[in-house]
């Protein structure tokens, strides 16, 4: 009877993952089949996905130094201080994962548009964002940056706190001890932060289009370029949709290698050793 009952139980599990994978593989796959080869490279040849991958690839790789530059630091002094009203900046700089894009929009052009809060002294200064490839950048980064700052906390809480104190003993400062020991061996995590947000960037849609709007070879990205083929040629939108699936494909499969390929290496104790005293 028992046997019987988790066998049952057994069944019902599997059809519940065959069921899941089903439904969430099946509108990939279409894309591919409605698209085809021909279609596939024919799509890829017009002018608006060129223009599209053109403007996605140079507002996100700006955005992804920004977020490296920034929230590596912030998230290592996160992730190793504590200090009151901590909690509230964390919770502050995750908002974002929350937040409705459209509404993330909207706060980006009440922020720096031309009659948002600091509109008039952008304006004296002679710099314009809305509607230009900075604000295209601003809306990545507003979205994206959250994910890997999330990760990088994480991934520098994971860290062996005595590594870090050996470090110091052994004469490193902290700049050296962020820079030669923690960095390396919260590599893998950080790379992992760094695919998820480049991952949400490229497909970065609601905010860009309130804050940028969608002028070709412009402010118009892939999402934005989908989104008006869609009506106009099928075909180009299906092409685009297509080099998508794949590029966040390879990106997922990042964020499962870069910690097992990166693990190994950066725990090495003759590694630490050399960061440390070098």
């Amino acid at each position: 009877m028992r046997r019987a009952g988790r066998a049952a139980f057994t069944t019902v599990l599997v059809l519940a993952v065959c069921v899941a994978v089903a439904f969430l593989l099946l509108p990939v796959a279409s894309i591919f089949w409605r698209v085809g080869l021909d279609g596939l490279v024919d799509g890829l040849r017009s002018d608006v996905a060129r223009d599209a991958f053109r403007v996605t690839l140079k507002t996100n790789a700006i955005s992804m130094a920004l977020i490296l530059l920034v929230g590596t630091p912030a998230a290592y002094f996160l992730a190793t201080r504590r200090f009151p009203g901590r909690a509230l900046v964390v919770t502050i700089l995750e908002l974002p994962l929350v937040v409705p894009p459209a509404v993330a929009g909207i706060g980006l052009l009440a922020a720096f548009g031309r009659l948002g809060l600091l509109g008039e002294e952008l304006e004296a200064l002679g710099i314009t964002i809305g509607f230009t490839q900075v604000a295209v950048v601003f809306a990545i980064t507003f979205v994206a940056s959250p994910f890997y700052v999330r990760w990088a906390i994480a991934a520098f809480e994971a860290v062996d706190k005595t590594m870090l104190d050996a470090s110091r003993t052994l004469g490193a400062g902290p700049a050296k001890t962020f820079w030669r020991v923690a960095l390396p061996l919260a590599g893998g995590g950080l790379g992992a932060g760094a695919a998820v947000a480049l991952a949400r960037g490229l497909g970065e849609f609601g905010a860009t289009i309130m804050f940028a709007g969608s002028l070709q070879g412009v402010t118009q990205t892939v999402s934005l370029a989908i989104y008006q083929e869609f009506d106009v040629n099928l075909d180009t939108a299906l092409a685009i949709s297509a080099v998508l699936v794949v590029g966040s494909g390879a990106l997922l499969l990042a964020v499962k290698a870069l910690p097992l390929w990166t693990g190994s290496r950066s725990t090495s104790p003759s590694l630490f050793a050399r960061s440390a005293s070098s």
